[in-house]
């Protein structure tokens, strides 16, 4: 269905901005005015011209998304009403952007909507759709309170879990970064001073020498060549993997890698096991779960996997079955999951499943990054001492220049 973005006013004269989910304009009008609200603009969330495009955007971060969530659910778990509570947090709203989308939430809220409804119709951006079928498992079970709370908890897990990886490996890119650059400035800028310099004086210089200037030559004369290939090439992944079948391949070769797939593989098997055990455990249904759990993978492969898996579970088989089939997943998955249905206690068990496999990844993040440090510093050592070594080797042959 077409979002459209608005701007309207109130009977106090207070304008209001925001995006709905409808069929045409004029349903979106029909419903403001429902509200008791008067249209000053109504247009395509495409048409993003002037200062309207201030407005247009909805996109909420992972630190504001989570604070408002904590912070809905601990006012819940106060006994407040949904839309008291949607009125504080509009008040307490970090920024313009956060502060239009409650207000939106509580004007559906108090126009009879439920706060699912609410979340699905207005912004289907921010609000994902495992954040929207869990607050409806809690509205359905009356329980609202407890599923804000394990959303909470699930978003605030999953945002430790990367800014873990991002952190470490932040480190060895930074040390990449500053030696690449210092290679290249020595190469671009402080080279071919040199390389004037044994120019005029006419005499053979040694041969490490004479590689270095000429890579110094072709960097300072080809670059641009480089620059182009590097834009092509970027640009040609990013056709191919902007296809189904070209991003398919991308993940299944990324799975493939030596080190960095198994790594692949743990994370998103601990996304598969803490996405669904959340849901299972707030009561969404094991299909509407499955679903949703799908398109949480950021690996094609693996999401077609759970895609599978969910047709299995429709022809009455069992996850871990499923799961086992596909050879996918990790069999210590397979397992505990495994284990989990034979129990009972198969939303307990996924939770684990995904602690343990986050787990394994931070420990092998660290053993890599640690292997990793000493050999970024050693290669770049290795490269900066060739270039001392042969600037120093042509230095010594002018003392053997005659007088």
């Amino acid at each position: 269905m077409p979002v459209y973005i608005y701007r309207a006013a109130d009977r106090r004269g207070q304008t209001v901005d925001g995006v709905m989910e409808a069929p045409d304009v004029r349903a979106v009008v029909e419903r403001l005015q429902r509200e008791a609200y008067f249209p000053i603009r109504v247009a395509p969330q495409a048409e993003r011209a002037g200062w309207f495009a201030l407005g247009a955007s909805r996109r909420v971060g992972r630190r504001h998304l989570l604070a408002l969530t904590q912070q809905l659910a601990t006012l819940f778990e106060a006994g407040m009403p949904l839309d008291r509570a949607l009125e504080i947090l509009e008040e307490l709203a970090p920024d313009a952007r956060v502060k239009a989308i409650v207000a939106d939430l509580l004007r559906s809220v108090r126009g009879g909507s439920s706060l699912s409804d609410a979340l699905a119709k207005h912004h289907p951006r921010p609000f994902s759709r495992l954040y929207i079928n869990m607050v409806r498992a809690g509205e359905k079970g009356g329980v609202l309170e407890v599923a804000l709370r394990r959303l909470a908890e699930f978003l605030e897990a999953r945002a430790e879990f990367t800014e873990a990886i991002i952190s470490a490996l932040a480190y060895p890119l930074v040390i990449t970064t500053v030696g690449a650059g210092a290679i290249v400035f020595l190469l671009t800028f402080v080279i071919p001073r040199f390389a004037t310099i044994f120019a005029d004086l006419g005499q053979a210089i040694p041969l490490p020498t004479q590689i270095l200037l000429a890579v110094s030559g072709a960097v300072r004369d080809y670059w641009w060549v480089g620059v182009l290939a590097a834009l092509g090439g970027v640009l040609g992944w990013r056709v191919w993997t902007g296809t189904p079948e070209g991003r398919l391949q991308w993940d299944l070769l990324r799975l493939r890698l030596p080190l960095a797939g198994r790594l692949a593989l743990k994370i998103e098997t601990a996304r598969f096991a803490r996405t669904l055990g959340t849901m299972l455990r707030s009561g969404v249904p094991v299909m509407g779960a499955l679903a949703v759990v799908g398109d949480m993978m950021t690996n094609q492969a693996i999401a077609r996997a759970v895609e599978r898996l969910a047709d299995g579970v429709k022809r009455g088989g069992t996850i871990a079955s499923g799961m086992k089939e596909h050879a996918a997943f990790p069999a210590l998955a397979v397992h505990m999951v495994r284990v989990g249905e034979e129990t009972g206690r198969l939303e307990d068990m996924l939770l684990k499943a995904a602690e343990t496999f986050e787990a394994e990844v931070r420990t092998e993040l660290r053993r890599v990054i640690g292997l990793l440090e000493p050999a970024i510093i050693l290669g770049m050592g290795v490269l900066v001492a060739f270039i001392v070594v042969a600037m120093l080797l042509a230095i010594f042959s002018i003392n053997e220049i005659p007088l």
